[in-house]
């Protein structure tokens, strides 16, 4: 059975209009409960096995599964439903079609391909296939992705795709992140009583410095064939409470992005050493560091069964075969890499993921479901 490519606009357009910017990125924001809902309720009547399981309370994830008769092999197909804030854009959730694309809050990024799956799953349930086709619509990708980490805790397929836009290129690599936070502490004192207080904001000094040091040192690394070197930098800063006092604290937010082959481990003992130097060099200094959260990164052989025949299909769709490519920007394809699925990233053109202006290319949408169908149909035979 094609894809019904007369239904993508219309349903893409009903998945932007619906607000589901995410909380923790916008507080008060709706979150996904709302396209949630609607996913759900579309695949149940596409005839899906569909169930909806909360990540996290009020976080729910909609898994559709097409399924087989048996004895086959099955895909996952990954789309995230949560989008970043609005920022400046104009009417976000009115959808607007210009010259074949379609402008609005998460278009691009990524409900293009949210309509892609779901409409390749709807295909799929009629094409007598042996293996499952599994549609995992996700939450909270653009913060934590503690929608990805629940449906690998609780799902397996044979390999996946991650459908992020890509302009119809496969991303077989991608960097992976670090937060941390590092405190200095000194001691609280009026501005007048130099011999009592101890400036914590001035003792960050040499870690800054440190931090900068150490991102240099990164970017002269040999680095990865598809994606560069790793890197650092300071994020975020605060400390004290007034101007007119030694400040008892200061706070230290950083990113540290990291390539195949470098550990979160690896990242932390390296920010362990540029304080054990602080701390050689100035015996009063105290200073507590913290990761906050770790995302390791992804690649996969390009010779691998389902970039060859993601590959292919795509060429056969579009044309052209598509570039093997990396990008630097973390993706859920991590998660699925680190729970033993192999997987690839493919997805349509577009631009303005998290801008002011956001649209995504119809055709291309329409490709990539076509691509898909044409990877499950040989897959999961």
């Amino acid at each position: 059975m094609p894809i019904d490519a007369a239904a993508l606009p219309d349903l893409l357009s009903r998945l932007v209009a619906i607000d589901s910017t995410n909380p923790d990125l916008v507080p008060g924001a709706p979150g996904e409960g709302d396209i949630a809902r609607f996913v759900a309720d579309w695949l149940e009547r596409a005839g899906l096995d569909t169930v909806v399981e909360d990540a996290a309370p009020g976080r729910p994830n909609v898994i559709g599964v097409a399924r087989g008769s048996g004895g086959g092999r099955s895909l996952m197909l990954n789309a995230h439903m949560d989008t970043v804030g609005a920022g400046g854009m104009e009417r976000p959730f009115s959808p607007k079609i210009e010259g074949g694309r379609l402008h609005g809050r998460g278009a691009f990024d990524m409900k293009g391909s949210l309509a892609a799956i779901m409409l390749v799953a709807a295909a799929a349930r009629d094409a007598n296939l042996r293996g499952d086709v599994i549609v995992t619509a996700v939450c909270d990708e653009e913060y934590a992705s503690i929608g990805t980490q629940a449906i690998v805790e609780r799902w397996q397929a044979d390999a996946a795709i991650v459908t992020e836009p890509t302009g119809l290129d496969l991303v077989i690599a991608h960097k992976g992140f670090v937060w941390y936070a590092i405190e200095t502490r000194g001691v609280a004192a009026h501005g007048s009583l130099p011999d009592e207080g101890i400036d914590a904001i001035a003792k960050m000094g040499p870690v800054l410095l440190g931090v900068q040091a150490l991102d240099q040192a990164l970017r002269e690394q040999p680095g990865h064939p598809l994606l560069g070197t790793g890197s650092m930098h300071a994020s975020l800063i605060a400390g004290g409470q007034e101007l007119s006092s030694y400040p008892a604290a200061c706070r230290l937010e950083l990113e540290r992005r990291t390539i195949p082959g470098e550990t979160a481990d690896l990242a932390s003992q390296q920010l362990e050493m540029l304080l054990d130097g602080v701390r050689r060099a100035d015996p009063a200094f105290t200073a507590e560091l913290a990761m906050m959260l770790a995302r390791d990164p992804f690649a996969i052989a390009p010779d691998a069964e389902i970039v060859a025949l993601t590959r292919r299909e795509a060429a056969a769709v579009t044309g052209r075969a598509p570039n093997l490519i990396g990008q630097g920007g973390w993706m859920d394809s991590s998660l699925l890499d680190a729970a033993g699925i192999p997987c690839v990233v493919f997805g349509p053109d577009g631009a303005g993921a998290h801008a002011d202006v956001e649209w995504v290319d119809l055709r291309s949408v329409e490709q990539t479901a076509e691509t898909l169908l044409a990877v499950a149909s040989a897959f999961c035979s």
